[in-house]
């Protein structure tokens, strides 16, 4: 399938193919695929560094506060117990990974799914290149408003560059990644797709096959 080429400009710069193996995945139906793999990106993003203390770490005396009977109080072995006051957590959250297994050979499906739907609802724009002179925001946000692009993902080749990020870092609901960094997450989450030529060959050499 051909899509048109623009440019930062929003000017016409020919046609490029796109790949039917990979930006034309069959989409209705397997929705299930790409919960499956935004649930997998989201756990592996979570740091885990959540942590209670338990009782055996908890500052304090492990001395006997009073004896075992007589004090018409319940018996106790230490200040460290849950009702204490700083006491410990009783199954409190300790430090672990929360990510989850995905088959690769899932993963790749599911991020040509991502692409597939992006493709099938028109919400594609394949840009020239995205090297700019300066760095300045507002040049860079009314470019991309030319393009009709307020909330998008842009995808670039295998580096991004610097000014071109400098530019978009401030604008409100524009990520950039390079073409390594694409995961489905990041674009079901923008309304729109921006891939540079380079990031749909590298794309295309990434997934095909």
């Amino acid at each position: 399938m051909k899509v048109a080429v623009k440019t930062l400009e929003n000017k016409e710069a020919g046609e490029i193919e796109l790949d039917k193996a990979v930006f034309g995945e069959k989409v209705e139906g397997r929705e299930g695929i790409l919960h499956r793999a935004v649930h997998y990106s989201r756990n592996k993003a979570r740091a885990g560094t959540h942590k209670a203390q338990q009782r055996s770490e908890v500052n304090g005396t492990g001395k006997k506060p009073w004896k075992q009977k007589g004090t018409g109080r319940a018996r106790a072995g230490d200040l460290k117990r849950t009702q204490d006051r700083g006491g410990a957590v009783v199954f409190g959250p300790v430090v672990r990974s929360h990510a989850t297994e995905l088959p690769k050979k899932v993963r790749k499906l599911a991020l040509k799914l991502a692409l597939s739907s992006k493709v099938k609802s028109g919400k594609v724009v394949v840009l020239d290149d995205v090297k700019v002179k300066d760095h300045k925001t507002s040049a860079m946000a009314k470019k991309l408003s030319k393009l009709g692009l307020s909330n998008a993902l842009v995808i670039t080749g295998q580096e991004v560059d610097d000014k071109f990020s400098l530019a978009t870092r401030n604008i409100p609901n524009i990520d950039v990644l390079p073409s390594q960094g694409a995961n489905v997450y990041d674009i079901l989450r923008r309304d729109s797709l921006v891939l540079t030529k380079d990031a749909v060959e590298s794309l295309t050499e990434r997934l095909k096959g």
